[in-house]
């Protein structure tokens, strides 16, 4: 298929640098020639040949710098026919695909301008050169092309290449599309599509992984955005340069709003699909969570994914069953900074009910059901994006624990350190006394005068000054209180 963002990028660099080298030219620039000779019937005859190439070579620093000059490299560069082009141009491709683009740009004005002395751009030669780069990159009767419509993600380019033969564009950036892939009426008209090219011998081989790696699409544009991103339930396939025929996706889901990549973003969509592509986990916890992750994210409605993301949250996070509690606290350690440990601890506890209740047909479907519903959803990709990329180790009940255990030692050694320091304080120095009234009294010897032992400090008071300990049975009851309040320091995991 045609890019029709590569061809008018193509189209304004080769009329800018006609002007500019016309420019030269007219300002008394000669374009060199060489002498040769043409046999006809009888004897030689001598012509003259311009060698335009080398004219337009020694100004290629003047043409680099044109506005056109970066964007047409840039598109060139994710072209997929551009080592066929080279080849067919008898150029040896370069090792960087900057240097190829450069290369290959620099062959078009040749082909274009070729053996004229002056630089009048031939409205059908420029098609012909352009034509000629598209076909290096046509389908072959072995190579397979897949397309499919994709919904909920926006980005701002007209084509967004993320690996070799894989793009995602915007439909009426290329040429050539199915009609359904036009259209796609199934989630409104805000639609983007995917162009997977694969060549395999074996066409139901390349079928087949051309699917999958639809799907690794679509696994990785989920834990790059929230969830809410989906691939079309139809793709369409050909063979060469054949007809189109509708294969079945095997996705669902409707979007939720919309995902919006900015063009600064698409570099890194590009190497955060690349990395999920290869660090995928399969045959362990991990993977089977991953699918609950997705199989709830198709879900039509987001109660209904509830107990998927649950399900995957538990075999992460609590191996020792439901009954142990443990979930909604190894959640919040993971997943919350330390002031709002608690506070999620409760909301996680709600959403297990919410869970319940929804099971027995008694949750309504309220606003805070919904949102509750979906941060549930995002707490679960957040981790499970963070083990995949590896910023988070795979054993996250060990170290959910960890901070736990350090939360709470932290907690017990601060208030033993106030109370220590607070026992070491020296008492306020009383009034002088004569010594007459040292002396016992007649009534016998004084008694010493009892102080009532004042309440433990609170969360916001000093521990110096006008606090004393607390009486040693309410800091025991408060100790254990504290060692079971989930709070340490928090490793926060990056949504």
């Amino acid at each position: 298929m045609r890019s029709l963002q590569l061809q008018a990028a193509l189209t304004d660099h080769i009329h800018a640098a006609a002007a500019c080298l016309q420019a030269d030219v007219a300002a008394g620039a000669e374009v060199p020639y060489e002498l040769g000779q043409r046999r006809g019937r009888g004897p030689l005859f001598p012509f003259y040949r311009p060698l335009t190439s080398q004219f337009i070579s020694t100004r290629l620093p003047a043409l680099q710098r044109l506005a056109s000059h970066a964007e047409a490299v840039r598109l060139l560069a994710d072209y997929d026919g551009l080592d066929r082009y080279l080849a067919s141009a008898g150029l040896e491709p370069a090792r960087s695909a900057d240097m190829r683009a450069r290369a290959a740009l620099q062959a078009m004005l040749d082909e274009v301008f070729a053996e004229q002395t002056d630089f009048e751009l031939r409205p059908h030669r420029l098609q012909a050169a352009i034509e000629r780069l598209e076909r290096s990159a046509l389908s072959q009767t072995s190579e397979l092309t897949l397309v499919a419509t994709l919904h909920g993600l926006a980005i701002a380019s007209p084509e967004l290449p993320l690996a070799t033969g894989l793009t995602i564009a915007q439909p009426d950036a290329l040429d050539g599309l199915p009609a359904g892939a036009l259209t796609a009426p199934e989630h409104g008209p805000e639609h983007l599509v995917v162009v997977l090219a694969c060549k395999q011998d074996d066409m139901h081989e390349a079928l087949a992984g051309g699917l999958e790696i639809c799907r690794d699409l679509h696994r990785a544009l989920r834990l790059f955005g929230d969830g809410r991103v989906t691939l079309g339930r139809i793709a369409w396939t050909r063979s060469g340069g054949g007809s189109w025929s509708a294969q079945p996706l095997g996705t669902g889901g409707r979007p939720h709003g919309m995902l919006v990549v900015t063009p600064e973003q698409e570099d890194e969509l590009r190497a955060f699909c690349n990395l999920v592509s290869r660090r995928s986990p399969h045959g362990d916890a991990l993977a089977w969570a991953l699918r609950r992750f997705e199989l709830g994210s198709d879900r039509e409605h987001p109660l209904e994914g509830l107990s998927d993301h649950l399900l995957a949250l538990r075999t992460l996070l609590e191996p020792e069953g439901s009954s142990s509690g443990r979930l909604a606290g190894r959640i919040a350690a993971l997943c919350a900074t330390p002031d709002k440990r608690t506070k999620l601890t409760e909301r996680m506890t709600k959403a297990q009910a919410l869970e319940q209740a929804f099971i027995a047909g008694k949750a309504g479907e309220r606003a805070s059901s919904l949102a509750l519903a979906r941060d549930v959803a995002e707490h679960l990709r957040a981790l499970l994006r963070d083990v995949i990329c590896g910023h988070l180790a795979p054993d996250l009940v060990q170290l959910a624990d960890e901070l736990l255990s350090a939360q709470a030692a932290e907690a017990a050694d601060a208030l033993q350190s106030a109370s220590g320091s607070q026992q070491a304080t020296p008492s306020a120095p009383g009034p002088s006394h004569s010594e007459e009234d040292s002396q016992p009294s007649a009534a016998g010897p004084s008694r010493p005068q009892e102080v009532p032992e004042p309440s433990a400090p609170g969360p916001n008071q000093s521990h110096e000054g006008s606090q004393q300990p607390a009486p040693p049975r309410a800091r025991r009851r408060r100790r254990r209180a504290t060692e079971s309040t989930p709070a340490p320091e928090q490793l926060l995991v990056d949504a």
